[in-house]
C-alpha cells in the first residue's frame, strides 16, 4: 500500500471506530491529522504516514478495542491483529505522546516495549507535536494549554493527570524539536 493508499485507507476506518461512539475523539483525531497536513515540508516522504498515524492515533478508545482500558497499546494492537497496517502506523499510534509513561503507571510498559519497539524518533516527535497541539474538539492549540486541559480534565491526582504532569517535559522538549524543525526548514533557501 502506498503511503498516499495508507492515508486514504486511515480515515474511515478512525471514522467508523470513533464518528458514532465518540464524536469529540473523533473531531481531535481530525485536529489532529490536519495539524499533521500543516508540518508535511519537514516530514517529506513521510508525510502521508503520519497524517495516517494522526487521524488513527486514538482509536484504541473506541469501545469495541479497548481491552486493557490503555488506549495506544489496545489500538495498536487492533491495527497489527486485525487492520495489518503498516507496522510504523502500528508503532507510532502504540508510543504516542509519551505512551510508555502512561503504561509504566498501568503497568504494562513491559508489554508495551515487547510488541511495539521505540523507531524513528522524528516521526515520534511529529505525532506528539500534532497531538499536543490540539483541543479535544480539534481546534488548534499549543502544548502547554493542552497538558493544563488533561490535568484539569481527569484531576490532578488521576493517573492521567499524574502521567500528564510527569511527561509534560518529554512533551515540551519533543514539541520543541519540531518547532526548531520547522524553522530550520523555512530558513533554507528555495
Amino acid at each position: 500500500m502506498s503511503t498516499t493508499e495508507l492515508t486514504e485507507w486511515a480515515y474511515p476506518l478512525a471514522e467508523s471506530l470513533l464518528a458514532e461512539p465518540l464524536p469529540r475523539r473523533w473531531a481531535h483525531s481530525q485536529g489532529v491529522a490536519e495539524r499533521a497536513r500543516t508540518i508535511a515540508s519537514i516530514l517529506g516522504k513521510d508525510a502521508d504516514l503520519m497524517e495516517a498515524a494522526a487521524v488513527l492515533h486514538d482509536i484504541g478508545y473506541a469501545p469495541d478495542l479497548a481491552k486493557t482500558g490503555f488506549h495506544p497499546l489496545d489500538g495498536a494492537r487492533y491495527l497489527r491483529n486485525v487492520a495489518h497496517a503498516d507496522e510504523r502506523v502500528v508503532c507510532l499510534v502504540a508510543r504516542h505522546s509519551c505512551a510508555w509513561m502512561e503504561a509504566e503507571a498501568r503497568g504494562l510498559r513491559e508489554e508495551l516495549e515487547n510488541e511495539f519497539p521505540r523507531t524513528h524518533p522524528h516521526l515520534a516527535d511529529a505525532l506528539c507535536y500534532c497531538d499536543m497541539n490540539t483541543t479535544p474538539d480539534g481546534a488548534p492549540t499549543n502544548p502547554v494549554d493542552r497538558v493544563n486541559e488533561i490535568a484539569g480534565r481527569y484531576g490532578p491526582d488521576s493517573l492521567i493527570g499524574t502521567f500528564i504532569r510527569r511527561a509534560e517535559p518529554e512533551i515540551l522538549a519533543s514539541t520543541a524539536r519540531v518547532v526548531e524543525r520547522l524553522a530550520a526548514a523555512k530558513r533554507q533557501p528555495m
